[in-house]
């Protein structure tokens, strides 16, 4: 690991903090009984919290490290996530007609789905910069499940670009951490499904239709009002 590398671990270790939607347990990191009140304790069986409690120091401290590592780099990774769906709106704006090959060369939408990616114009961009603002604000105020399928691809394009982070500097993160964390954001999400060559996307039902990616998925789920216009 280079000087760089160092620097963006300390950086990461110190963004870990401002993600408080989401508690260091929750991104894989197995409480230590000490850091428990007695009601949470009473949710444990005594093996259980004899296990943890026989977990070696220098194997625990390596679990806290690695879990404010990915925390920081969630938070590190919405502000990259953003930046770059600006730099793709930009440079859709100054086109007269988006192509297929014009979305291949983006930042971000590369990343969607791209059976659909003619309809991957500036105002579908701008309608995702809303929803993908929304989905990383949720790291801040309090995890809600998203609330549209164009939520759940915002999810899924976050974690692209955590992994390229990961993948840039080697960082040392838990092993399978993009399953564990994609499960807890993405808990019965059907957006994996618009990245099959299916023809019949939609479904029966029509819910997986390009034209219902900003609707809201069920009753009392919200989407911002400027991603419904």
């Amino acid at each position: 690991m280079s000087a760089d590398d160092d620097d963006i671990t300390e950086e990461l270790l110190a963004d870990a903090d401002k993600l408080t939607g989401l508690s260091l347990e929750l991104l894989g990191l197995d409480p230590h009984p000490d850091d428990m009140t007695p009601e949470q304790r009473l949710q444990f069986e005594p093996v259980d919290l004899a296990e943890m409690s026989a977990v070696p120091a220098e194997e625990r401290r390596k679990a806290v490290t690695q879990a404010r590592l990915l925390a920081g780099l969630l938070w590190n990774s919405s502000s990259i996530l953003l930046d770059q769906l600006f730099r793709d709106l930009g440079t859709l704006s100054g086109l007269d007609e988006v192509t297929p090959s014009d979305i291949a060369g983006t930042s971000v939408l590369s990343s969607l789905p791209p059976q659909f990616a003619a309809g991957y114009d500036a105002k579908f961009t701008q309608k995702f910069i809303v929803v993908a603002s929304d989905v990383t604000a949720s790291l801040v105020r309090g995890w809600t499940a998203p609330g549209s399928l164009a939520a759940e691809l915002a999810v899924r394009c976050l974690l692209d670009q955590a992994e390229i982070t990961e993948d840039i500097y080697e960082l040392d993160l838990p092993d399978g951490w993009r399953t564990q964390v994609e499960e807890l954001l993405l808990e019965d999400a059907d957006s994996a499904s618009l990245y099959s060559d299916s023809p019949d996307l939609g479904g029966d039902d029509g819910r997986l239709g390009f034209e219902r990616w900003f609707a809201p998925l069920a009753p009392g789920d919200t989407v911002p009002p400027y991603a419904c216009s």
